[in-house]
């Protein structure tokens, strides 16, 4: 689905209390940081969005066993079936192709489809494809799939020409099994990295740098089972927050993390709205009855969010004055 359409009073002020869900693009990763060992992860805080099932779905078809209680996830690829998951299933949603990287490097091959599920540009996958070759992997492209194979990968040092999310994360994955040491540099600093970096830690992958643009990663020979939260969603708590703004509501954010929010927060206050720090992981949204305009620039975080882009392009048509919107992030955010 791509459009959805609310039909509301314009009079009307959202208030109340609210918990912020689990990051959907953190469980994506540490669900497939799963395949990197036989024993159990259980995660917790997990979001019930539909992204989660499709990729618990290709686990399943590549042998992972799970179960679910309410927001607690256990899964265990205690054995793999294939390397190679459905066409119809992997090529649904971009994050499919984070089970490149753990497939690789703990079964030695991986077939994984082209990623697809996603309608605001393209993303290319040549920087993951580029830093697994630099591990040892021999990839190739044939009919709308990625083929990779390594006896072993080994350690190297990578520099991404670009920030990027899923291959900082494909690559730390792989790089946790390979022998010897792997430096990572220009790595994406997003909140979401250094969570999946934290639960390998808890799994005996030695990893160095958490939340800076160098990471070091020095490879073991096997990892293990282990327990994680979730880091609440960023960006479900940016849209509540631009939601109080927009409505001149009054809004309580529960189960947040303020300081993943510190660009989000600064234009809001700047845009008229109050807010305030209840406590370490509680904000308070007070909207505002004269709404300031300012120009808005996406970029890589700790910058302005592109996933926070629509919302706050919302809420400066409801304010006095001009305000300019640029993208840097997606080629078609605004088609």
């Amino acid at each position: 689905m791509e459009r959805i359409r609310i039909v509301g009073n314009p009079n009307l002020q959202l208030k109340g209390k609210v918990k912020i869900s689990g990051a959907k693009n953190a469980v994506l990763p540490a669900i497939t940081a799963s395949l990197l060992t036989k024993e159990k992860v259980r995660l917790k805080n997990i979001p019930l969005v539909k992204d989660v099932f499709t990729i618990l779905t290709v686990m399943k078809e590549l042998g992972a066993n799970y179960s679910k209680r309410k927001n607690t996830l256990s899964i265990q690829a205690k054995k793999i079936n294939s390397a190679e998951a459905s066409y119809e299933l992997i090529s649904a949603m971009r994050a499919s192709i984070l089970v490149l990287g753990p497939l690789l490097a703990r079964y030695g091959k991986a077939i994984v489809a082209l990623p697809g599920g996603c309608a605001i540009g393209s993303r290319p996958i040549d920087l993951h494809i580029h830093g697994l070759e630099k591990l040892g992997a021999t990839i190739s492209l044939e009919h709308g799939y990625i083929k990779a194979e390594a006896k072993r990968l080994h350690g190297a040092e990578i520099e991404f020409e670009k920030k990027s999310v899923g291959g900082t994360e494909n690559l730390i994955m792989a790089a946790s099994l390979a022998q010897g040491e792997t430096v990572l540099k220009n790595c994406s600093l997003e909140p979401e990295v250094s969570d999946l970096c934290e639960l390998l830690v808890k799994m005996g992958a030695k990893v160095d740098g958490i939340g800076q643009e160098t990471i070091r990663i020095k490879g073991v020979k096997e990892l293990g089972g282990a327990t994680h939260d979730i880091i609440p969603d960023r960006i479900e708590a940016g849209t509540f927050l631009v939601a109080g703004a927009l409505t001149r509501g009054n809004i309580v954010l529960t189960h947040s993390r303020p300081h993943h929010l510190d660009t989000i927060i600064e234009k809001l206050r700047y845009s008229g709205a109050k807010i305030e720090q209840l406590n370490n992981h509680s904000l308070r949204v007070i909207g505002s009855e004269d709404i300031k305009s300012q120009d808005v620039t996406t970029s890589p975080y700790p910058g302005f969010p592109t996933d926070m882009q629509a919302q706050f392009t919302i809420l400066m048509t409801q304010a006095s004055g001009t305000s300019i919107i640029t993208e840097t992030i997606f080629d078609r955010r605004f088609t």
